[in-house]
């Protein structure tokens, strides 16, 4: 899934507390920002960055109730229907007894689900490939990444993060979908990109 090839200013900060009034003031000059990649996770940045609030914990009630019902159904057809047993003179229909497997259905559900719509959110897969605005982003640098339209002024942004406490400040032409491929192998689109720009 590819998706449009745009420029990008990116920003790096050594501290999180030069990070944050920083993040603040792009957006309040009305700068578009892509992302921020942090070495660990920053409270109140998904606030700062004007976020929604994640519906995660919906998809995880839907796939709790759909493991429930998994479960009731299936247990309540096999022992009432497919291979009903007479154990010790006990009703088929034993609901008590099958609490336990209809609690761990539910538990399995949401976590398997929930982790898995994780995933396909944040596009985390085997083999899928995503642009590195910088190396260090993950490692001890909070980095943040300024998506450029035609009227945005390159120097005039990296002028504007440099005066908000950025250490390095580049420019990057990259790919802001994903796609597959391996880190080791080079993409086409960045031959592409060196001929465009």
């Amino acid at each position: 899934m590819a998706g449009g090839i745009k420029k990008f200013v990116v920003g790096c900060f050594d501290d999180e507390e030069v990070l944050f009034p920083a993040v603040k003031n792009v957006r309040r000059a009305g700068y578009k920002i892509h992302d921020v990649y942090t070495p660990f996770p920053i409270h109140g940045l998904d606030h700062a960055l004007g976020l929604r609030e994640t519906s995660i914990h919906t998809a995880g009630f839907i796939y709790g109730i759909t493991g429930t019902v998994t479960a009731l159904s299936c247990i309540s057809w096999i022992f009432t229907k497919d291979w009903p047993l007479n154990i010790g003179g006990k009703p088929h229909f034993a609901l008590p007894a099958w609490i336990p497997i209809t609690f761990e259905l539910t538990v399995l559900f949401a976590a398997v689900g929930m982790v898995l719509t994780f995933c396909y959110l944040c596009q985390l897969s085997p083999f899928v490939k995503k642009h590195h605005f910088h190396l260090r982003a993950t490692d001890d640098l909070f980095v943040m990444v300024i998506e450029c339209t035609d009227k945005t002024n390159d120097d005039e942004v990296q002028g504007f993060l440099k005066n908000a406490g950025a250490s390095e400040i580049n420019v990057q032409v990259a790919e802001t979908g994903w796609w597959l491929g391996r880190y080791d192998k080079e993409q086409k689109l960045y031959r592409e990109l060196e001929k465009g720009y």
